[in-house]
């Protein structure tokens, strides 16, 4: 490794660990039963670009990963972080600007769509609406997370700082899967589908 290697650390930027909504999902969860059934969650991450995304580095899987790697790797950090490790995957859809599938995980089953394009926002058809949409519903019960991010690189720069980092082991358990997720083969539709898909 590069640290054992050189004195210095290697900190990532893992913002959604720090949104205030997600820091309160997480206390919930961590008060649970240990005994308590798998929550039923669905997730839809919908964060719009233009004409701009295609022709820069991001748009280039062989330089970006793809969605799944670029803007995927904060979503999957997120659902490991929330409910801890990952069983199984099934991906449902697979195209250059969106992305779906399920994940269990140790206390959720997970249906999520991920998504750059513009078309996939619930609102897109309202004077002024917002280029993003995130949300995240358990057990029933919605958070819409698409505000609240316009500090969050600056709180993990602080608490970096503070000597408080997140380092390669809290990165590593989305980096493996979000591999795992790129190179899994599509599968037919099924009841664990994401509902953006079943329409």
């Amino acid at each position: 490794l590069l640290e054992e290697e050189s004195p210095g650390r290697i900190y990532t930027v893992l913002q959604l660990r720090l949104h205030p909504d997600l820091l309160k999902l997480k206390a919930q969860i961590d008060q649970d039963d240990p005994g308590k059934e798998p929550y039923k969650v669905n997730i839809s991450y919908i964060t719009s670009r233009g004409p701009w995304y295609d022709v820069s580095w991001k748009g280039i899987p062989e330089k970006s990963g793809g969605i799944a790697t670029n803007i995927g790797v904060h979503f999957f950090d997120m659902i490991h972080w929330l409910f801890g490790k990952p069983k199984d995957i099934n991906v449902y859809l697979s195209e250059k600007d969106r992305i779906s599938g399920f994940v269990e995980l140790e206390k959720a089953n997970v249906s999520w769509f991920l998504s750059i394009n513009q078309s996939d926002l619930p609102a897109k058809d309202s004077p002024g609406h917002s280029k993003t949409y995130r949300s995240i519903t358990v057990d029933g019960e919605e958070i819409e997370f698409s505000s609240g991010f316009t500090d969050l690189h600056t709180r993990v720069y602080k608490r970096t700082l503070a000597g408080n980092g997140y380092g390669i082991k809290d990165a590593r358990p989305a980096v493996e899967l979000t591999h795992k997720i790129r190179y899994q083969e599509v599968s037919p539709l099924d009841e664990m589908a994401h509902p953006y898909l079943l329409k």
